[in-house]
């Protein structure tokens, strides 16, 4: 999040309504302006072309099980007094801190019935390493919350503890079979969906929903739908405790 030393910003959103001011003789106005209007159409026809890097909306047949209507995973009782929704990217540093420092805390408040987390893994670090590595790991959330939910925190916690380093070639789809395998996903059709990139499309298409509602970082947090912007809250071990116990 934006108040997080070490927290991901998202990629800033270009605006098509740039302003051209351009002070010459008459003459030499118009033809800039007529190489502008060019040059215009051009960027135009460019951000349309892009439409790989910004997938559409996901039909509900591309969809996984087990995901809500906005793409979290949520893990435990839909009716718990406390619900923790996390944004946070699986290439993120950021987000692996805050998974040491309150993982087990989410974990013991699902367990115990104290509340329900909603884990919303949306990918923009792709640039952070060779392979697409954010992508591919994006994916892998979805093919093992497809298989269900009942090893999802303990997957997560093994992603992150074993998260590359930036700039490199990240996890090859071998290792990420192998996480979620020793996660308890072993069924063939979770390697299938990871070496695949099942979700893919599905990931772009919750990604570009999640950065358009203005998200300013990750790891993002919120508590009963309000944003913790608390530092101690966040990165601090265990600082998340008494933020859900004062929201029961």
């Amino acid at each position: 999040m934006s108040t997080n030393p070490g927290g991901w910003p998202p990629p800033q959103r270009t605006s098509p309504n740039r302003q051209l001011l351009v002070i010459l003789t008459p003459i030499l106005v118009l033809v800039v302006v007529a190489a502008a209007i060019g040059i215009g159409l051009l960027a135009r026809g460019a951000v349309t072309t892009k439409v790989d890097g910004i997938a559409t909306a996901a039909s509900d047949d591309s969809a996984p099980k087990n995901v809500l209507a906005d793409g979290a995973v949520r893990v435990g009782e839909s009716d718990a007094k406390v619900t923790v929704r996390v944004v946070m990217d699986l290439q993120c540093p950021a987000c692996k801190a805050f998974e040491e420092a309150n993982g087990q805390v989410l974990e013991d408040a699902v367990r115990d019935g104290t509340a329900t987390v909603e884990y919303s893994v949306i990918s923009f670090l792709d640039r952070a390493s060779e392979t697409e590595y954010s992508s591919r790991a994006g994916n892998a959330s979805f093919c093992v919350a497809d298989s269900g939910l009942a090893n999802y925190q303990a997957w997560l916690s093994d992603m992150f503890a074993r998260q590359p380093s930036e700039g490199g070639d990240g996890l090859p789809d071998s290792e990420l079979i192998e996480i979620a395998q020793s996660a308890g996903y072993t069924d063939s059709a979770v390697a299938e969906c990871i070496t695949n990139r099942q979700y893919d499309s599905y990931l772009r298409a919750k990604t570009d929903e999640v950065l358009d509602s203005g998200l300013q970082g990750t790891p993002t947090v919120y508590v009963n739908g309000e944003e913790i912007t608390d530092r101690n809250a966040i990165m601090g071990q265990g600082g998340l405790a008494p933020v859900i116990a004062a929201a029961q």
